[in-house]
């Protein structure tokens, strides 16, 4: 048991700056939980003060709180939900936050080796957007290139198969299917992350396959993934009217993406690349005005060095240089804006009291094309249990 507790251990935080605490979540998830028809309980979330250094202006805010509720109901079938509060609160008539299920799906497991999941999940691409936990990204914020290129946390109702290779050591792989996404919602400089549904409403015209193969050798994890799904779930009148292809791949977006983590006993490294082809955005943009671009990439590389004082406890120093160019190829109907090539530094240092706990400092420098620049000082804490 402790053998194989250790194996999983390896599996689910090889990507962390530090050793993940194994949740009640990622428990279940390895099938450690010994007795059948269990409830668990689990969470995480952070808070974060924020100051910006050139214009003396300062925030602080309570950016989420994630309940996990689980069940077990057999050996083969159990139950994942996270529910999500970010901003504190939500007041009627003003801005605040917003209350949504991160994820609500039945796993079921084959075999060892495979399992199958149904309902609202997270697909497996990036390192973000499937391990999202405070405690497994060094900064006080997520990466940048995380939120407007890959749009983390990224969920929508379908049906996944997650498998592990009998035959080549360490290759894990996924294939879903999922509803798509609307182009109507894209936005300038946020490329496709309006157009997610998230589980409300979702147009089932519109689909979209998802895969990745994620590769463990020793210290090194490596990861491809791809998106290819229709954005026009209308009906024939509309799409007429609006000179949009619809159907099951109508309108379609592509996303590519590439990563690869090395993790040691005192360095950690990790790299990522995306890139989002869009080719109807011209079309798209006749329609809705969105000024939506046809192609989007993104990277960035992190680099931090780990080091402890007493059991359970780290400091870890790191910094991530972050580049994107939210319109790097747009059509005729668009204006180019070179505020949207933005590159970023983040540099800072964490601390981990206890696992399942970090105290995070980092300062963010921010610059685009045009130079227009500024200074972030951020301070926070981050909890997974």
């Amino acid at each position: 048991m402790r053998l194989r507790l250790l194996i999983c251990l390896s599996v689910l935080c090889s990507s962390a700056a530090y050793s993940q605490v194994l949740t009640k979540e990622d428990s279940l998830a390895a099938g450690l939980i010994a007795s059948n028809n269990a409830t668990v309980v689990s969470g995480y979330g952070n808070a974060r003060y924020e100051a910006n250094t050139d214009n003396g202006q300062a925030t602080v805010n309570l950016d989420r709180i994630v309940l996990f509720v689980g069940h077990k109901f057999n050996k083969k079938v159990s139950f994942f939900s996270e529910l999500e509060l970010e901003d504190a609160k939500i007041e009627g008539g003003s801005p605040s936050g917003e209350i949504s299920m991160e994820q609500a799906f039945i796993k079921m497991n084959y075999n060892k080796n495979n399992y199958f999941v149904a309902g609202l999940f997270i697909p497996r691409i990036g390192i973000i957007n499937e391990n999202h936990l405070p405690t497994t990204f060094s900064s006080n914020r997520r990466p940048f290139v995380e939120k407007y290129v890959i749009p983390a946390t990224w969920r929508e109702l379908g049906i996944g198969y997650y498998g592990t290779s009998a035959r080549i050591a360490g290759l894990n792989y996924t294939l879903a299917l999922l509803n798509g996404l609307n182009c109507a919602s894209f936005e300038n400089g946020e490329a496709i992350r309006g157009g997610r549904f998230e589980g409300k409403d979702a147009s089932a015209s519109a689909l979209a396959l998802t895969g990745s193969l994620l590769h463990y050798y020793k210290n090194l994890r490596t990861q491809v993934s791809a998106y290819y799904g229709g954005s026009a779930g209308i009906s024939n009148q509309d799409a007429r009217n609006l000179n949009l292809k619809n159907g099951v791949f109508g309108t379609p977006v592509g996303l590519y993406e590439a990563n690869v983590q090395y993790t040691a006993q005192h360095l950690h490294l990790k790299a990522l690349g995306c890139l989002i082809q869009i080719k109807d955005a011209s079309k798209i943009n006749n329609a809705f005005g969105n000024d939506t671009p046809e192609q989007v990439f993104g990277g960035y590389a992190e680099a931090g060095y780990k080091f402890t004082t007493k059991k359970e406890t780290a400091w870890m120093l790191f910094s991530r240089y972050e580049y994107m160019d939210l319109n790097q190829k747009v059509p005729d109907n668009t204006m180019r804006s070179n505020t949207l090539n933005r590159q970023y530094i983040v540099s800072g240092i964490t601390y981990q009291p206890a696992p399942g706990v970090l105290i995070k400092l980092d300062h963010t420098y921010q610059v685009d094309a045009d130079q227009n620049k500024a200074n972030y000082l951020n301070f926070g804490i981050g909890y997974s249990f």
